[in-house]
């Protein structure tokens, strides 16, 4: 059984008062600082009946615990009982956190969170391993090869995920619309996430792809718009910005990323308990594509950072935000660095769009809301219309003929509805705005 002595310092520890330094799903690295207000009365009762518990399971489990793991699971508890983003960080899990937001981590490459005991995927991260292997968006993970993942802590179903590149492990998926279920394989590899990629869609049109809030998400974007108006030789007509399947990430990527499109105003502000968590973020009078529209697309997967996006810019009026209804994740994660290497990540504050809206547990409703739905060429019909094209030595147009790229981009276009749709919406904007 423990001291009181002992009790005394270990609720103390517990019970620190919080400090702040926002950041949205990444790092607020600081020192510890003020202790609990004098005025504040320790819960004793609490206290006592946690020792008596401790004491029991030290004295009648069936296997010796050490005092380590018991606290550790302990303040494990605590967390998770308060959201499902609140966790405690042992050293490595802390440096794996650190490691996702520079871009370069192992694993399977995969955006999770819990619910109702299992791990349920945020969503799959482009051009890794989970995306390749057919993971989407709202699959509940049961098993880790022949572990059952209910009742397991978020972290540590994590760390079985992660391992040597090479190897392999079984995930064993629930997913929506399956009758059973579904036994995915997958090989480790060391996850080198480029945040943005960007391309023409045809001439006038450019497209940006951003698949997480890294640390240099903001630059990459300046200088992929920098490469598309120089592609398109001349300023843009129109843009696409993709956020679907991107789990959020760093709070100042997301500003930054907004700031790029509005010349004034506000684009995002957090309220919490602690006078420093309420924090404001106001629009650079710069746009770098000069008031191009810009069509945004979300869908279920789009969480977090991506939703401080469209939200500014939905709210400001500058996208018109396209797809599906996102996540909901409006709350702000704060680091908290411990003297033993470890951290807590403790939900903070929410954070609000201009207008006013908290996208928690609420999501984005776009605009113009998309069905999941495959475009596909209709089948060729033995009674189509005869054109010139397929008259015998008809004369060629004098522009010469598709190139590959051109005719395997279209094709790619085809294939993507929503973003055949945003190509479309941008097109008529255009031709409004003649």
């Amino acid at each position: 059984m423990l001291k009181k002595k002992n009790i005394f310092i270990l609720s103390l520890g517990i019970m620190l008062g919080v400090f702040m330094g926002i950041c949205a799903s990444v790092f607020a690295e600081q020192e510890i600082v003020e202790p609990m207000a004098d005025t504040e009365v320790l819960p004793y009762e609490e206290l006592r009946t946690f020792t008596e518990i401790f004491g029991r399971i030290k004295r009648d489990y069936v296997e010796p615990v050490s005092d380590k793991k018991l606290l550790e699971d302990a303040i494990r508890g605590m967390l998770s009982g308060l959201d499902p983003h609140s966790a405690y960080l042992v050293a490595d899990e802390y440096q794996q956190l650190k490691e996702g937001t520079t871009g370069q981590f192992g694993g399977l490459g995969i955006e999770v969170t819990m619910e109702n005991g299992f791990v349920k995927v945020v969503s799959p991260i482009d051009d890794t391993p989970a995306q390749r292997a057919g993971i989407k968006t709202g699959d509940l993970i049961v098993r880790l090869d022949d572990q059952p993942v209910k009742g397991m802590a978020l972290g540590d179903a994590v760390k079985l995920m992660r391992g040597e590149p090479g190897s392999k492990i079984l995930l064993t998926v629930i997913r929506e619309g399956e009758g059973a279920p579904l036994k995915i394989t997958i090989t480790r590899a060391i996850i080198k996430v480029k945040s943005v990629k960007s391309r023409m869609l045809e001439k006038g049109y450019g497209y940006v792809r951003i698949s997480s809030f890294q640390s240099g998400t903001g630059e990459n974007l300046k200088e992929a718009l920098t490469s598309l108006k120089k592609e398109n030789t001349g300023n843009l007509k129109g843009l696409v910005l993709d956020l679907r399947n991107n789990p959020g990430g760093v709070l100042n990527a997301a500003v930054e990323v907004s700031d790029a499109f509005i010349k004034s105003g506000l684009i995002v502000y957090t309220e919490g308990r602690i006078e420093n968590s309420e924090m404001r973020f106001n629009a650079a009078p710069n746009d770098l594509i000069d008031g191009a529209p810009i069509v945004v697309l979300i869908n279920a997967g789009s969480a977090s950072a991506s939703e401080i996006v469209a939200g500014a810019l939905q709210d400001q009026k500058r996208a018109v935000i396209m797809g599906e209804k996102s996540f909901g994740k409006g709350s702000v994660q704060t680091i908290l660095p411990t003297s033993k290497g470890s951290a807590v990540k403790l939900t903070t504050a929410r954070y609000y769009t201009p207008s006013g809206r908290s996208i928690q547990a609420e999501g984005i409703e776009p605009d113009i809301t998309l069905a999941r739905v495959k475009l596909e060429a209709l089948e060729t019909s033995e009674f189509k219309p005869v054109k010139e094209v397929d008259l015998s030595h008809h004369l060629e147009n004098g522009k010469g003929k598709e190139s590959l790229e051109d005719v395997q981009e279209k094709e790619a276009l085809e294939k993507d509805y929503p973003l055949y749709q945003a190509l479309t919406l941008l097109k008529g904007i255009g031709i409004m705005n003649k």
